[in-house]
């Protein structure tokens, strides 16, 4: 019974607790959601405060950009009307000046017909003239000409000489004294080399028994030789030597070496004689593209295609009146330097003219043609400059019309001309000059002739009653022309025609 009690004061308890503790909770809520909605209305009160303020500072600015909007438009429209009051007066003025311009151009249209009219007038009275001058001549216009140039001719022909000598000595002495200033300077600062025996080859052999074993059984190891390289093998009683000889320097230099290697093998005969033929052959190429890519870095010279170079290389084999043409094509491109920067031109491209003027005689012995013409189609082949091919092709004329072939023809001449350059027999040398002087002596009125200074001077002595000073000027021309044209000769010749007289008395 107590128990029930006791458990029923503990339910009657814990219901009035929960009571009280749902009420408290009610009444805290209430106040939390009291404390919240006061909030929310401040922050919404503060927030449309914030809201007008913003509204009305948009409004200021926006007015404030509407302004300078306004003032920038009325600015720009006020620049526009300048501009196009400025673009106004200038149109008015550029139709002023059209209409000047076209009045000008009438006036002048206007004076041009008059001039014309007045120069037909003049025409027409000078025909006239002309007219009246031949009924009263009973010569034409061409005759008279005619007539009046012998008339002069004859009765001044020394007035004439004179005048004409000392107009080509007013006009060249300068130039020649300037000339030779720098030619002498060219010659001056080049060194070069004398020419040398260039016909034959002697290869040195270890023994005399090697000579029996070069010529084989019947001939037939050295008639291989002689067949397969194009060259003559002597054999002679010269101790420890034999000799190549060949008009051709590069047939003559492949016997060399395949003999050379055929002696180092030891073994000859004919198949090998063949095989060592091919390899000399194989090294001779070698050797000419060394030669020709060492001198065209001498001659500072680059870009140049692979077979041009070997063409260069060529030149190390070829010799003209002794003188090799690879060293002689050297010396003219440095000469032609050292004369361009005497003249003020491009040295580059006057040393490449001059290295490349000979490069036709590379090939000339196997191809038709002289060598300017052979030089030139090569060098236009591999796309070289203008002026070095003209260079190529024109230094053998009297007058080159390129100043980079005029230097190359006086460096050629200064390379070609000087002491020791080239090598003539005596023989060669002997009938060179005779046949200098017959032909210089096939003129008429010829008294004597001398060859002088080794053939590079030929002093004329004319007879004085058949040659007047007149035409002893024109035989000295005709006298130069006729040897250029029938003569080879080195370098170039001086013709000095003499005509004096001569009266002599004695007083007693």
């Amino acid at each position: 019974m107590n128990s029930l009690i006791i458990l029923a004061v503990a339910a009657v308890a814990a219901l009035i607790g929960a009571g009280i503790g749902y009420f408290m909770r009610k009444q805290m809520a209430q106040a939390q959601a009291n404390s919240i909605e006061a909030k929310a209305e401040r922050m919404l009160t503060e927030a449309k405060s914030k809201q007008q303020e913003y509204i009305i500072e948009g409004k200021e600015k926006a007015q404030k950009i509407l302004d300078e909007a306004k003032h920038e438009e009325k600015q720009i429209r006020q620049d526009m009307h300048n501009a196009q009051q400025r673009l106004e007066k200038r149109e008015s003025m550029f139709d002023q000046k059209l209409l000047e311009f076209q009045d000008s151009q009438k006036n002048l249209q206007e004076k041009i017909e008059k001039v014309k009219v007045v120069k037909q007038e003049i025409e027409n009275l000078k025909q006239q003239q002309a007219d009246k001058l031949q009924q009263v001549a009973s010569l034409t216009k061409e005759e008279a000409k005619l007539e009046l140039l012998s008339m002069v001719e004859e009765e001044n022909k020394t007035d004439l000489f004179m005048r004409i000598a000392k107009m080509e000595k007013e006009a060249t002495e300068k130039y020649e004294e300037k000339a030779r200033d720098i030619i002498m300077d060219a010659i001056q600062r080049t060194a070069s080399s004398h020419s040398a025996e260039t016909t034959s080859s002697v290869v040195h052999i270890p023994s005399e028994e090697m000579k029996g074993r070069i010529i084989g059984k019947e001939g037939r190891n050295i008639k291989t030789i002689e067949k397969l390289t194009g060259c003559e093998i002597i054999i002679d009683d010269t101790p420890e030597s034999i000799m190549v000889s060949c008009f051709s320097p590069i047939r003559r230099e492949v016997a060399r070496l395949a003999l050379e290697k055929l002696m180092a093998d030891g073994r000859i005969q004919p198949a090998r004689i063949e095989e060592f033929i091919e390899k000399a052959k194989q090294d001779l190429a070698v050797t000419i593209k060394k030669a020709g890519e060492e001198a065209l870095y001498k001659m500072n010279i680059v870009g140049i295609d692979p077979k041009l170079v070997n063409i260069v290389g060529r030149l190390k084999f070829r010799t003209s009146y002794g003188q090799n043409i690879l060293n002689h094509s050297m010396e003219v491109g440095y000469l032609a330097a050292i004369i361009a920067a005497e003249l003020g031109v491009d040295q580059a491209r006057a040393r490449k003219a001059g290295f490349f003027h000979d490069i036709g005689k590379a090939v000339d012995q196997e191809t038709q043609g002289s060598h300017p013409e052979i030089g030139y189609t090569i060098l236009k082949k591999f796309n070289m400059d203008d002026d070095v091919c003209q260079a190529a092709r024109d230094h053998h004329l009297d007058k080159p019309e390129s100043i980079y072939a005029c230097i190359a023809k006086a460096a050629d001449a200064i390379s070609g001309a000087r002491m020791g350059a080239r090598k003539d027999s005596f023989e060669q040398f002997v009938a060179r000059l005779e046949e200098l002087e017959k032909t210089v002596n096939s003129f008429p009125g010829i008294d004597k002739v001398y060859a002088i200074q080794a053939g590079r001077e030929v002093r004329v002595f004319v007879k004085p009653n058949e040659v007047d000073d007149y035409n002893a000027y024109q035989l000295a021309k005709d006298i130069a022309h006729k040897v250029e044209e029938e003569l080879q000769y080195p370098g170039e010749i001086r013709i000095s025609v003499i005509r004096e007289t001569r009266i002599i008395e004695y007083a007693r």
